[in-house]
Protein backbone atom coordinates (compact mmCIF):
# COMPACT_ATOMS: atom_id res chain seq x y z
CA UNK A 1 0.00 0.00 0.00
CA UNK A 2 1.14 3.54 -0.73
CA UNK A 3 1.00 6.51 1.68
CA UNK A 4 2.11 10.09 1.85
CA UNK A 5 3.55 9.51 5.32
CA UNK A 6 4.10 6.52 7.59
CA UNK A 7 4.63 6.93 11.33
CA UNK A 8 6.49 4.13 13.13
CA UNK A 9 5.37 4.07 16.76
CA UNK A 10 1.99 4.95 18.27
CA UNK A 11 3.09 6.57 21.54
CA UNK A 12 2.46 10.20 22.48
CA UNK A 13 4.92 11.43 19.84
CA UNK A 14 3.89 9.09 17.05
CA UNK A 15 0.20 9.51 17.76
CA UNK A 16 0.38 13.31 17.82
CA UNK A 17 2.34 13.32 14.57
CA UNK A 18 -0.07 10.94 12.85
CA UNK A 19 -3.07 13.13 13.67
CA UNK A 20 -1.21 16.27 12.63
CA UNK A 21 -0.10 14.81 9.31
CA UNK A 22 -3.58 13.48 8.57
CA UNK A 23 -5.13 16.88 9.39
CA UNK A 24 -2.71 18.52 6.95
CA UNK A 25 -4.20 16.43 4.14
CA UNK A 26 -1.74 13.57 3.94
CA UNK A 27 -2.67 9.91 3.63
CA UNK A 28 -1.18 8.44 6.80
CA UNK A 29 -0.49 5.04 8.32
CA UNK A 30 0.77 4.18 11.82
CA UNK A 31 2.72 1.04 12.71
CA UNK A 32 3.01 -0.37 16.23
CA UNK A 33 5.00 -3.44 17.30
CA UNK A 34 3.84 -3.58 20.94
CA UNK A 35 0.99 -1.93 22.83
CA UNK A 36 -0.99 0.74 21.01
CA UNK A 37 -0.44 4.06 22.73
CA UNK A 38 3.22 3.46 23.57
CA UNK A 39 5.15 3.42 26.81
CA UNK A 40 3.84 6.45 28.73
CA UNK A 41 0.13 5.57 29.00
CA UNK A 42 0.58 1.78 29.09
CA UNK A 43 3.59 1.10 31.30
CA UNK A 44 5.29 4.40 31.98
CA UNK A 45 4.50 7.81 33.40
CA UNK A 46 0.70 7.56 33.48
CA UNK A 47 0.26 4.29 35.43
CA UNK A 48 3.22 5.22 37.64
CA UNK A 49 1.51 8.48 38.58
CA UNK A 50 -1.74 6.61 39.29
CA UNK A 51 0.12 4.45 41.81
CA UNK A 52 1.79 7.55 43.18
CA UNK A 53 -1.62 9.09 43.90
CA UNK A 54 -2.02 6.74 46.87
CA UNK A 55 1.43 7.71 48.16
CA UNK A 56 0.58 11.39 47.93
CA UNK A 57 -2.69 10.88 49.78
CA UNK A 58 -1.03 8.82 52.52
CA UNK A 59 1.62 11.44 53.23
CA UNK A 60 -0.80 14.33 53.18
CA UNK A 61 -2.57 12.59 56.04
CA UNK A 62 0.67 11.61 57.77
CA UNK A 63 1.81 15.24 57.88
CA UNK A 64 -1.40 16.16 59.71
CA UNK A 65 -1.34 13.46 62.39
CA UNK A 66 -2.05 15.18 65.72
CA UNK A 67 -2.93 18.28 63.69
CA UNK A 68 -6.53 17.23 63.33
CA UNK A 69 -6.09 13.73 61.90
CA UNK A 70 -5.37 10.57 63.86
CA UNK A 71 -4.64 7.55 61.65
CA UNK A 72 -2.22 7.14 58.75
CA UNK A 73 -3.96 5.13 56.00
CA UNK A 74 -2.47 1.93 54.65
CA UNK A 75 -2.17 1.13 50.95
CA UNK A 76 -3.94 -1.94 49.60
CA UNK A 77 -1.73 -2.95 46.69
CA UNK A 78 -4.29 -5.12 44.93
CA UNK A 79 -6.93 -2.39 44.99
CA UNK A 80 -4.41 0.22 43.86
CA UNK A 81 -3.30 -1.95 40.94
CA UNK A 82 -6.92 -2.43 39.91
CA UNK A 83 -7.30 1.35 39.93
CA UNK A 84 -4.32 1.49 37.57
CA UNK A 85 -5.73 -1.25 35.33
CA UNK A 86 -9.05 0.58 35.08
CA UNK A 87 -7.05 3.16 33.13
CA UNK A 88 -4.39 1.16 31.29
CA UNK A 89 -6.60 -1.71 30.11
CA UNK A 90 -8.42 0.63 27.75
CA UNK A 91 -5.42 2.52 26.33
CA UNK A 92 -4.66 0.23 23.34
CA UNK A 93 -8.31 -0.11 22.34
CA UNK A 94 -8.95 3.63 22.63
CA UNK A 95 -5.78 4.42 20.67
CA UNK A 96 -6.79 2.23 17.75
CA UNK A 97 -10.35 3.55 17.84
CA UNK A 98 -9.00 7.09 17.63
CA UNK A 99 -6.94 6.31 14.54
CA UNK A 100 -9.88 4.57 12.89
CA UNK A 101 -12.21 7.50 13.59
CA UNK A 102 -9.65 9.90 12.11
CA UNK A 103 -9.21 7.85 8.95
CA UNK A 104 -5.65 6.86 9.76
CA UNK A 105 -4.64 3.34 8.72
CA UNK A 106 -2.91 1.25 11.36
CA UNK A 107 -0.76 -1.87 11.17
CA UNK A 108 0.39 -4.08 14.02
CA UNK A 109 3.82 -5.69 13.70
CA UNK A 110 7.51 -4.95 13.50
CA UNK A 111 8.43 -2.41 10.82
CA UNK A 112 11.61 -3.10 8.85
CA UNK A 113 13.02 -0.87 6.15
CA UNK A 114 13.54 -2.81 2.92
CA UNK A 115 14.37 0.34 0.96
CA UNK A 116 14.54 4.12 1.48
CA UNK A 117 10.81 4.45 0.70
CA UNK A 118 9.67 0.94 1.59
CA UNK A 119 8.76 -0.96 4.76
CA UNK A 120 7.92 -4.56 5.50
CA UNK A 121 5.29 -5.16 8.21
CA UNK A 122 4.08 -8.69 8.85
CA UNK A 123 4.83 -9.72 5.29
CA UNK A 124 3.08 -6.68 3.82
CA UNK A 125 4.94 -4.02 1.84
CA UNK A 126 4.14 -0.37 2.59
CA UNK A 127 5.61 2.58 0.72
CA UNK A 128 5.59 6.30 1.48
CA UNK A 129 7.06 9.63 0.44
CA UNK A 130 7.96 10.45 4.04
CA UNK A 131 8.54 8.55 7.27
CA UNK A 132 8.58 9.52 10.93
CA UNK A 133 10.32 7.24 13.43
CA UNK A 134 8.95 7.49 16.98
CA UNK A 135 9.75 4.09 18.47
CA UNK A 136 10.89 5.32 21.88
CA UNK A 137 13.13 3.51 24.35
CA UNK A 138 13.17 0.44 26.56
CA UNK A 139 14.92 -0.51 29.80
CA UNK A 140 18.61 -1.30 29.51
CA UNK A 141 19.69 -4.49 31.23
CA UNK A 142 22.73 -4.18 33.45
CA UNK A 143 25.61 -6.22 32.06
CA UNK A 144 26.02 -8.59 34.98
CA UNK A 145 26.08 -12.34 35.48
CA UNK A 146 22.49 -13.42 35.98
CA UNK A 147 21.00 -10.42 34.17
CA UNK A 148 18.06 -12.58 33.06
CA UNK A 149 16.78 -12.42 36.63
CA UNK A 150 16.41 -8.65 36.43
CA UNK A 151 12.93 -7.23 36.11
CA UNK A 152 12.10 -3.83 34.62
CA UNK A 153 9.92 -0.88 35.52
CA UNK A 154 7.30 -2.39 33.24
CA UNK A 155 7.27 -5.52 35.40
CA UNK A 156 6.90 -3.37 38.52
CA UNK A 157 3.85 -1.64 37.09
CA UNK A 158 2.24 -5.02 36.41
CA UNK A 159 2.85 -6.64 39.83
CA UNK A 160 -0.36 -8.22 41.05
CA UNK A 161 1.04 -8.63 44.59
CA UNK A 162 3.60 -6.58 46.52
CA UNK A 163 6.81 -8.49 47.44
CA UNK A 164 8.00 -8.27 51.02
CA UNK A 165 11.47 -7.15 49.93
CA UNK A 166 12.78 -5.64 46.71
CA UNK A 167 15.97 -4.16 45.33
CA UNK A 168 16.45 -1.47 42.70
CA UNK A 169 19.75 -1.32 40.84
CA UNK A 170 20.33 2.30 39.89
CA UNK A 171 19.38 5.61 41.49
CA UNK A 172 17.85 7.62 38.68
CA UNK A 173 14.37 9.08 38.75
CA UNK A 174 12.64 5.82 37.75
CA UNK A 175 14.25 3.89 40.61
CA UNK A 176 13.54 6.65 43.13
CA UNK A 177 9.90 6.96 42.13
CA UNK A 178 9.14 3.23 42.08
CA UNK A 179 11.02 2.74 45.34
CA UNK A 180 8.93 5.49 46.92
CA UNK A 181 5.72 3.76 45.83
CA UNK A 182 6.81 0.32 47.07
CA UNK A 183 8.07 1.67 50.39
CA UNK A 184 4.86 3.56 51.07
CA UNK A 185 2.87 0.41 50.24
CA UNK A 186 4.78 -1.58 52.86
CA UNK A 187 7.65 -3.35 51.11
CA UNK A 188 11.21 -3.37 52.43
CA UNK A 189 13.06 -1.39 49.75
CA UNK A 190 16.77 -1.14 48.92
CA UNK A 191 18.42 1.06 46.29
CA UNK A 192 21.90 0.00 45.16
CA UNK A 193 23.98 2.43 43.11
CA UNK A 194 27.45 2.08 41.66
CA UNK A 195 28.57 5.55 42.82
CA UNK A 196 27.45 8.13 45.37
CA UNK A 197 25.67 10.47 42.94
CA UNK A 198 21.96 9.63 42.66
CA UNK A 199 19.77 11.76 40.39
CA UNK A 200 22.85 13.33 38.84
CA UNK A 201 20.80 15.68 36.63
CA UNK A 202 19.40 17.46 39.69
CA UNK A 203 20.85 19.87 42.23
CA UNK A 204 23.08 17.78 44.53
CA UNK A 205 22.12 19.66 47.70
CA UNK A 206 18.41 19.07 47.23
CA UNK A 207 19.12 15.50 46.11
CA UNK A 208 20.92 14.94 49.42
CA UNK A 209 17.88 16.31 51.26
CA UNK A 210 15.58 14.00 49.30
CA UNK A 211 17.78 10.96 50.01
CA UNK A 212 17.77 11.84 53.71
CA UNK A 213 13.98 12.13 53.67
CA UNK A 214 13.56 8.79 51.89
CA UNK A 215 16.00 7.17 54.29
CA UNK A 216 14.00 8.45 57.25
CA UNK A 217 10.89 6.96 55.63
CA UNK A 218 12.54 3.54 55.43
CA UNK A 219 14.23 3.22 52.03
CA UNK A 220 17.75 1.84 52.42
CA UNK A 221 20.45 3.22 50.11
CA UNK A 222 23.69 1.40 49.30
CA UNK A 223 26.10 3.68 47.45
CA UNK A 224 29.42 2.80 45.77
CA UNK A 225 28.34 -0.82 45.34
CA UNK A 226 28.91 -2.68 42.06
CA UNK A 227 26.74 -5.76 41.74
CA UNK A 228 28.67 -8.48 39.91
CA UNK A 229 26.29 -11.42 40.08
CA UNK A 230 22.63 -12.29 40.55
CA UNK A 231 21.72 -15.86 41.50
CA UNK A 232 18.39 -17.62 41.87
CA UNK A 233 17.96 -19.31 45.24
CA UNK A 234 14.33 -20.18 44.71
CA UNK A 235 12.10 -18.42 45.59
CA UNK A 236 14.57 -15.60 46.29
CA UNK A 237 17.53 -13.97 44.54
CA UNK A 238 21.03 -13.36 45.84
CA UNK A 239 23.00 -10.29 44.78
CA UNK A 240 26.78 -10.28 45.12
CA UNK A 241 29.44 -7.61 44.80
CA UNK A 242 32.77 -6.86 46.37
CA UNK A 243 32.20 -7.16 50.13
CA UNK A 244 28.45 -7.07 49.54
CA UNK A 245 25.68 -9.66 49.57
CA UNK A 246 21.92 -9.38 49.78
CA UNK A 247 18.97 -11.74 49.38
CA UNK A 248 15.71 -10.32 48.06
CA UNK A 249 12.36 -11.36 46.61
CA UNK A 250 12.80 -9.41 43.38
CA UNK A 251 15.45 -7.29 41.64
CA UNK A 252 14.56 -4.39 39.36
CA UNK A 253 17.08 -3.00 36.93
CA UNK A 254 16.81 0.77 36.61
CA UNK A 255 20.15 1.58 35.04
CA UNK A 256 19.03 3.61 32.08
CA UNK A 257 17.15 3.15 28.83
CA UNK A 258 18.18 2.45 25.24
CA UNK A 259 16.54 3.45 21.93
CA UNK A 260 14.35 0.96 20.06
CA UNK A 261 16.18 0.90 16.75
CA UNK A 262 17.72 -2.56 16.22
CA UNK A 263 14.73 -4.17 14.51
CA UNK A 264 14.13 -1.29 12.07
CA UNK A 265 16.92 -2.50 9.74
CA UNK A 266 18.38 1.00 9.51
CA UNK A 267 21.70 -0.25 8.16
CA UNK A 268 19.86 -1.49 5.09
CA UNK A 269 19.10 2.08 4.05
CA UNK A 270 22.21 3.73 5.53
CA UNK A 271 20.37 5.75 8.18
CA UNK A 272 22.77 7.10 10.80
CA UNK A 273 22.42 6.33 14.50
CA UNK A 274 24.54 5.99 17.63
CA UNK A 275 24.02 4.12 20.89
CA UNK A 276 22.17 7.22 22.14
CA UNK A 277 19.66 7.05 19.29
CA UNK A 278 18.93 8.19 15.74
CA UNK A 279 20.97 11.18 14.61
CA UNK A 280 18.84 14.13 13.46
CA UNK A 281 19.54 17.71 12.42
CA UNK A 282 17.91 20.92 13.63
CA UNK A 283 14.86 20.06 11.53
CA UNK A 284 14.56 16.58 13.09
CA UNK A 285 15.60 15.07 9.77
CA UNK A 286 17.89 12.09 9.55
CA UNK A 287 20.68 11.90 6.99
CA UNK A 288 17.93 10.70 4.62
CA UNK A 289 15.93 13.95 4.24
CA UNK A 290 12.57 12.25 3.77
CA UNK A 291 12.91 10.36 7.07
CA UNK A 292 12.34 12.23 10.33
CA UNK A 293 12.63 11.03 13.93
CA UNK A 294 11.25 12.39 17.21
CA UNK A 295 10.96 11.54 20.87
CA UNK A 296 13.05 9.24 23.01
CA UNK A 297 14.48 7.35 20.03
CA UNK A 298 16.65 10.27 18.91
CA UNK A 299 20.10 11.24 20.19
CA UNK A 300 19.68 14.62 21.88
CA UNK A 301 20.73 16.67 24.87
CA UNK A 302 17.17 17.59 25.85
CA UNK A 303 15.49 15.41 28.50
CA UNK A 304 13.70 12.38 27.10
CA UNK A 305 10.28 13.17 28.49
CA UNK A 306 6.76 12.73 27.15
CA UNK A 307 5.95 16.46 26.74
CA UNK A 308 9.26 16.98 24.94
CA UNK A 309 8.32 14.18 22.54
CA UNK A 310 4.95 15.80 21.91
CA UNK A 311 6.60 19.14 21.24
CA UNK A 312 8.94 17.50 18.74
CA UNK A 313 6.05 15.69 17.06
CA UNK A 314 4.18 18.93 16.47
CA UNK A 315 7.31 20.54 15.09
CA UNK A 316 8.02 17.54 12.83
CA UNK A 317 4.55 17.79 11.29
CA UNK A 318 5.23 21.39 10.29
CA UNK A 319 8.72 20.48 9.01
CA UNK A 320 7.34 17.60 6.95
CA UNK A 321 4.88 20.09 5.47
CA UNK A 322 7.61 22.50 4.38
CA UNK A 323 8.43 24.63 7.44
CA UNK A 324 12.05 25.75 7.09
CA UNK A 325 12.57 27.12 10.61
CA UNK A 326 14.83 24.99 12.85
CA UNK A 327 13.35 23.59 16.04
CA UNK A 328 13.63 25.92 19.02
CA UNK A 329 13.13 24.22 22.36
CA UNK A 330 11.59 26.21 25.20
CA UNK A 331 12.58 25.75 28.83
CA UNK A 332 11.88 22.20 29.98
CA UNK A 333 10.87 21.46 33.59
CA UNK A 334 11.80 18.04 34.96
CA UNK A 335 10.27 16.39 38.02
CA UNK A 336 10.96 13.42 40.28
CA UNK A 337 7.59 12.49 41.76
CA UNK A 338 6.98 11.27 45.30
CA UNK A 339 5.45 12.48 48.54
CA UNK A 340 8.15 15.14 48.16
CA UNK A 341 8.72 16.15 44.57
CA UNK A 342 12.09 17.29 43.28
CA UNK A 343 11.64 19.68 40.36
CA UNK A 344 14.00 21.84 38.33
CA UNK A 345 14.01 24.22 35.41
CA UNK A 346 16.82 26.08 33.67
CA UNK A 347 20.45 25.24 32.94
CA UNK A 348 21.53 21.63 33.23
CA UNK A 349 23.67 20.52 36.13
CA UNK A 350 26.52 19.85 33.70
CA UNK A 351 26.36 23.39 32.33
CA UNK A 352 26.55 24.77 35.86
CA UNK A 353 29.46 22.54 36.84
CA UNK A 354 31.40 23.31 33.68
CA UNK A 355 31.22 27.06 34.41
CA UNK A 356 30.83 27.09 38.18
CA UNK A 357 32.67 30.39 38.71
CA UNK A 358 30.08 32.24 36.62
CA UNK A 359 27.13 31.47 38.90
CA UNK A 360 26.01 32.00 42.47
CA UNK A 361 22.98 30.70 44.33
CA UNK A 362 20.78 30.99 47.38
CA UNK A 363 18.75 28.31 49.14
CA UNK A 364 15.39 29.33 50.59
CA UNK A 365 13.81 27.41 53.46
CA UNK A 366 10.10 27.31 52.62
CA UNK A 367 8.95 25.43 55.70
CA UNK A 368 7.76 28.58 57.50
CA UNK A 369 5.94 29.98 54.47
CA UNK A 370 2.20 29.83 54.99
CA UNK A 371 1.72 27.58 51.92
CA UNK A 372 3.74 24.82 53.62
CA UNK A 373 2.86 25.49 57.26
CA UNK A 374 -0.79 25.01 56.34
CA UNK A 375 -0.11 21.38 55.37
CA UNK A 376 2.61 20.96 58.04
CA UNK A 377 5.32 20.10 55.55
CA UNK A 378 8.85 20.09 56.92
CA UNK A 379 11.94 20.42 54.75
CA UNK A 380 10.41 22.31 51.82
CA UNK A 381 13.16 24.21 49.99
CA UNK A 382 13.95 26.21 46.88
CA UNK A 383 17.38 26.82 45.36
CA UNK A 384 17.80 29.70 42.94
CA UNK A 385 20.91 30.02 40.75
CA UNK A 386 21.93 33.37 39.21
CA UNK A 387 24.50 34.40 36.63
CA UNK A 388 26.95 37.28 37.11
CA UNK A 389 24.25 39.83 36.20
CA UNK A 390 21.88 38.32 38.81
CA UNK A 391 19.61 36.85 36.15
CA UNK A 392 17.94 33.60 37.23
CA UNK A 393 19.33 30.68 35.21
CA UNK A 394 17.99 27.75 37.24
CA UNK A 395 15.47 27.06 39.99
CA UNK A 396 15.16 23.77 41.89
CA UNK A 397 12.39 22.89 44.34
CA UNK A 398 11.88 20.17 46.92
CA UNK A 399 8.39 19.93 48.36
CA UNK A 400 5.06 18.17 47.95
CA UNK A 401 3.96 21.11 45.78
CA UNK A 402 7.07 21.36 43.62
CA UNK A 403 5.34 20.00 40.52
CA UNK A 404 2.74 22.77 40.65
CA UNK A 405 5.19 25.55 41.44
CA UNK A 406 7.69 24.57 38.75
CA UNK A 407 4.98 24.96 36.11
CA UNK A 408 4.08 28.41 37.44
CA UNK A 409 7.77 29.32 37.31
CA UNK A 410 7.96 27.98 33.75
CA UNK A 411 5.50 30.62 32.51
CA UNK A 412 7.34 33.36 34.36
CA UNK A 413 10.83 32.40 33.16
CA UNK A 414 9.93 31.35 29.62
CA UNK A 415 8.06 34.59 29.02
CA UNK A 416 10.76 36.66 30.77
CA UNK A 417 8.25 38.19 33.17
CA UNK A 418 9.98 40.43 35.70
CA UNK A 419 9.59 40.36 39.46
CA UNK A 420 7.85 43.73 39.27
CA UNK A 421 5.36 42.43 36.71
CA UNK A 422 4.63 39.33 38.80
CA UNK A 423 4.00 41.51 41.85
CA UNK A 424 1.26 43.26 39.87
CA UNK A 425 -0.55 40.00 39.13
CA UNK A 426 -3.50 39.04 41.31
CA UNK A 427 -3.43 35.30 42.00
CA UNK A 428 -5.93 33.24 43.91
CA UNK A 429 -4.85 33.30 47.56
CA UNK A 430 -3.59 31.39 49.38
CA UNK A 431 -2.13 29.20 46.62
CA UNK A 432 1.39 28.22 45.53
CA UNK A 433 1.14 30.73 42.66
CA UNK A 434 0.71 33.58 45.13
CA UNK A 435 4.24 32.83 46.38
CA UNK A 436 5.84 33.44 42.97
CA UNK A 437 6.97 37.02 43.51
CA UNK A 438 9.01 35.88 46.52
CA UNK A 439 10.78 33.14 44.57
CA UNK A 440 12.12 35.17 41.64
Amino acid sequence: MKYDAIVIGSGPAGGAAAYGLQESGKKVAVIESELWGGTCPNYGCDPKKILMSAVEAKYKVKNLIEKGLETVPTINWEDLMQHKKDYTDFVPKNTVAGFADAGIDYFEGQAEFSGPHELMVGGEILTAEQFLIATGQRSRLLSVEGQDYLQSSRDFLEMSHLPEKMVFLGAGYIAIELATIANAAGSEVHIIHHNDQPLKEFDPDLVADLVQHLTEEGIQFHFNVDIKKIESINPHFKLSGEDFEMVTDVVFGATGRIPNIEALNLDKIGLQYTKQGIVVNQYLQTNLPHIYAVGDVIAKKQPKLTPVSGFEANYAVSAMNGNQKPINYPLIPTIVFGDKRLATIGLSQKELMDNANEYHSQTIDLSDWYTYRRINEKGAKAKVVYDSSDKIVKISLLSSLADEVINDLYFVLENKISKEEVSNFIFGYPTPASDLEYLI
